[in-house]
């Protein structure tokens, strides 16, 4: 009986191990954007709630923008209307 509790136990133990490692690991690149996920449209910039940049360790460079309502989508932060939207919120920043 000791040894199946014992062969129990480590099954438990290891089960758990691995899934906090696979969590880590999707956690990391659940913020990156792949290729068929970046949006092309301008998103109007009432409708931003804010951006983060991807992890330099993610395929693409990219901006995660999240909406109001929760949405997030992938951006190309290399697009003028992203760069122009940027810009205007740094000089928010700075004039307050």
């Amino acid at each position: 009986m000791k040894v199946f509790s014992l062969a129990l136990l480590t099954l438990l133990l290891v089960a758990l191990w691995t899934g906090s490692q696979g969590a880590s690991l999707r956690s990391s690149y659940s913020v990156c954007c792949y290729k068929d996920m970046f949006i092309r449209k301008k998103i109007p910039t009432s409708l931003i709630k804010g951006y983060q940049k991807t992890p330099s360790n993610c395929s693409h460079k990219a901006v995660r923008v999240e909406l109001l309502k929760g949405k997030k989508f992938c951006v190309d932060p290399e697009e003028g209307w992203f760069q122009q939207y940027q810009q205007e919120k740094e000089a928010t920043r700075i004039s307050t």
